[in-house]
């Protein structure tokens, strides 16, 4: 489970970096339908693609550089609190924010981005990975 959290975190890196250059390019070619309720342009552009000021895209690629980080082998293996504490901390908070983005999405934009979703499913995923991680792990072997 614990190798599944990995490469959940490195998918959402590399949707979250094509976002991101999206984003900084000023680039439509989302490879996504501009129609009718899917349309990736349109909540990339809204109103809700930042929080104070920063692209949410760019909030994203930080998330998973450092999920990454969070879910290595190495990290895994670490003996310090500090490190299960802020992997719990960093997939809740993206869960909490997932939760944010899909109502925005909903309710506020009326339209849905595809690559949104794909990042939106993968840090559920992630979330339940590393729960799962956490249950199956035995406390006598730390």
């Amino acid at each position: 489970m614990r190798w599944t959290t990995f490469v959940l975190a490195v998918a959402g890196l590399g949707i979250a970096a094509y976002l991101t250059y999206e984003h900084v390019t000023g680039s439509t070619s989302l490879a996504c339908p501009a129609t009718g309720r899917i349309d990736c342009a349109k909540v990339t552009s809204s109103s809700y693609s930042s929080v104070l000021g920063i692209p949410v895209e760019l909030l994203g690629l930080g998330f998973f550089v450092a999920l990454v980080a969070l879910t290595s082998p190495p990290a895994w293996r670490s003996r310090h609190r500090a490190v299960d504490a802020l992997r719990w901390a960093a997939v809740v908070a993206g869960l909490v924010a997932v939760f944010y983005l899909v109502w925005a999405e909903l309710y506020r934009i009326h339209a849905i981005c595809l690559w949104c979703t794909g990042v939106h499913v993968i840090v559920v995923l992630e979330f339940v990975a590393v729960l799962f991680a956490y249950a199956l792990h035995d406390p006598e072997a730390r």
